[in-house]
Parts: C-alpha cells; sequence; structure tokens
C-alpha cells in the first residue's frame, strides 16, 4: 500500500515522553592538558539540538505528518531553549513545568571528529505535575489519529499505563519506545519497539531465531500487545504479531552514526499508522528511513522525499 503526501500531511502524533536538550561542543584539540593526562579542547562551536522525545516529535514533522509533544520539564534556560528550538520546527508543544525539575541536558563534547565525553544533567519530576499532564493528554486525545510514548526512563511517564487505558478507549493506536525492565506498564499497547539490548533486559538472552520467536511472542501475548518491533540495527527488524514474524534486512549503506535512528523508526512507523497504514504494511518503510538516519551525524531525521525516493 503506498500513501501520498497528502495523507501524511493530514496524519496527526501525540508524542508523550521524556525530552532533553542536546548541546554539542565542537573543538580543536591541539594539546594535552598539563594537570591531568586529558586532551585540552578550545571550544569553537555550540550547538542545540531536540534531545529525546523532542527528537521524536522532531522526526515525525520532517516526515511531513503533525506532531503535538506533551512532556515535563523544569523552569530553566534549558526549559524555554528546547521550548523555542521545538517550536520552531511547527511542532505544538504543552510543556508542563515543575521548578524543583532540572531539565534533561546531554552536553557532548567534540573534538576531532569524535565525542570526547558526555555530561548530563537531570533527576526525576514529581507525581503531581505528571499528574496534571494526564488531564492535558486527555484533552489532546481524540485531536490526535495516533499517540506515541518515548520512554527515556527519567520518570515523565509514570502515569503511561492510565494514559495507555485512555488511549484504547478512543480507539488510538499506540506505539511505545520502551526503557527498563518492566513492561508490564505497557499493556495493551499495539507496538512496542526495543532494541536488542533493551529485550535481552526483559526476556533474556537467546541462542537461535526460533528461540527468539517463542520469547518474544510469549512477551506479547502476556503484554497482550498486537506487535512486537525488535530493531536490530545492522541485522535489520522483525515485527512479531499474531501472523507470526515480519523480518526486514537493514538497507546495507555506509554507517556513520546509530544515534537516534530508534527515534527516526519509531516516528515513522507513528506517522505512517497515523496515516492509515497497517504495522506489517510500514514496517519495510520505518526501516528504510533508519537505514536513511544512519548515514547522517548527531540525531537526524528523514523527508518525505528521502523516504518514498
Amino acid at each position: 500500500m503506498s500513501i501520498t503526501k497528502k495523507q501524511i500531511s493530514a496524519a496527526r502524533v501525540l508524542v508523550v515522553g521524556d525530552v532533553m536538550l542536546d548541546r554539542y561542543w565542537y573543538g580543536a584539540v591541539d594539546r594535552i592538558s598539563p594537570e591531568a593526562p586529558v586532551p585540552v579542547v578550545r571550544v569553537t562551536r555550540e550547538e542545540e539540538r531536540n534531545g529525546g522525545a523532542a527528537n521524536v516529535a522532531y522526526n515525525v514533522v520532517t516526515l511531513g505528518a503533525q506532531a503535538s509533544l506533551l512532556t515535563v520539564v523544569g523552569d530553566d534556560e534549558a526549559s524555554h531553549k528546547l521550548e523555542a528550538l521545538v517550536a520552531k520546527t511547527g511542532i505544538r508543544t504543552h510543556f508542563g513545568r515543575d521548578a524543583d525539575l532540572k531539565t534533561t541536558v546531554k552536553l557532548r563534547v567534540i573534538g576531532r571528529q569524535q565525542q570526547l565525553l558526555r555530561l548530563d544533567f537531570e533527576n526525576t519530576p514529581k507525581s503531581e505535575i505528571l499528574a496534571s499532564q494526564t488531564a492535558t493528554f486527555e484533552s489532546l486525545l481524540p485531536l490526535h489519529d495516533a499517540v506515541l510514548f518515548s520512554d527515556y526512563g527519567k520518570g515523565g511517564l509514570a502515569h503511561v499505563s492510565d494514559m495507555i487505558a485512555r488511549a484504547r478507549t478512543e480507539g488510538k493506536p499506540i506505539l511505545i519506545d520502551p526503557k527498563g525492565s518492566d513492561y508490564s506498564r505497557y499493556q495493551y499497547a499495539n507496538v512496542i519497539t526495543p532494541n536488542r539490548a533493551e529485550l535481552q533486559q526483559v526476556i533474556g538472552t537467546w541462542d537461535n531465531e526460533d528461540e527468539l520467536q517463542t520469547k518474544a511472542q510469549q512477551l506479547r501475548e502476556q503484554l497482550h500487545l498486537d506487535a512486537v518491533l525488535l530493531t536490530r540495527s545492522e541485522e535489520g527488524m522483525t515485527l512479531f504479531d499474531a501472523q507470526g514474524q515480519l523480518h526486514v534486512s537493514a538497507q546495507a549503506r555506509e554507517v556513520f552514526d546509530v544515534t537516534g535512528a530508534g527515534d527516526t523508526v519509531i516516528a515513522t512507523m507513528a506517522a505512517l499508522v497515523a496515516a492509515g497504514m497497517t504495522l506489517r504494511d510500514a514496517l519495510p518503510l520505518a526501516n528504510r528511513a533508519g537505514g536513511l538516519v544512519v548515514g547522517k551525524f548527531g540525531t537526524a531525521t528523514v523527508s518525505y522525499e528521502e523516504l518514498f525516493a
């Protein structure tokens, strides 16, 4: 089934989850510090990008669909910077603010084309702020065609089970990028998209494809999911659903940077499902989008034109 640009542009995805500001400091490394055996980076350029769920929403709009972003942030410089960045892309922002919260910032120091250091600034939001987000979620739900939960384990999705129940009542497709070892909170979603390491945390390791199939299907039935989509980087991806399994091979290309490829995959799936595609039909396109994005540096996105070229 093919999908037109018009169908995509009418598709509305509600992205809920943990956002972060990705900061990059680029510099020249000319010497080693006299104080300790570490390189001295003379910072020459700074860059800021949408991170976490904000990058997922950015991937949705780059593809040509519409996105709203519901999240909780601090009331700090980083949160206002991030909200301005997000709003500039055409994403509708619904930022709950908690003055005691530090907006998550990931600062990467890059010298000689490689990451030398990453500094993380973060803490966990209070549950009353999260509870107020649930009310906003309920008001936004009818205006969207699909819901995407982007869990980065930062505490912003403490009420995810309630939100899933509400979205199901409204008959909205629910896609989840999961975190942690307890997937019971994702019960009744349509699809979860763990990578290999994330799935192993939950079902343990597997020695062969048969064992993987058995364990993945058991997990799917246990959690009452329509599907489990396993992203496997250079091995492509596999969808486990009631019909069995569907595998697509990775698009062989120069792998430059896998940062954010999972964001692109789930954002593409969500946009296509919101536009009326089935998970099975959307799978090869999401795989192609993931393949395109690893050829770009940092968290990147894919346009409708690139995807359907």
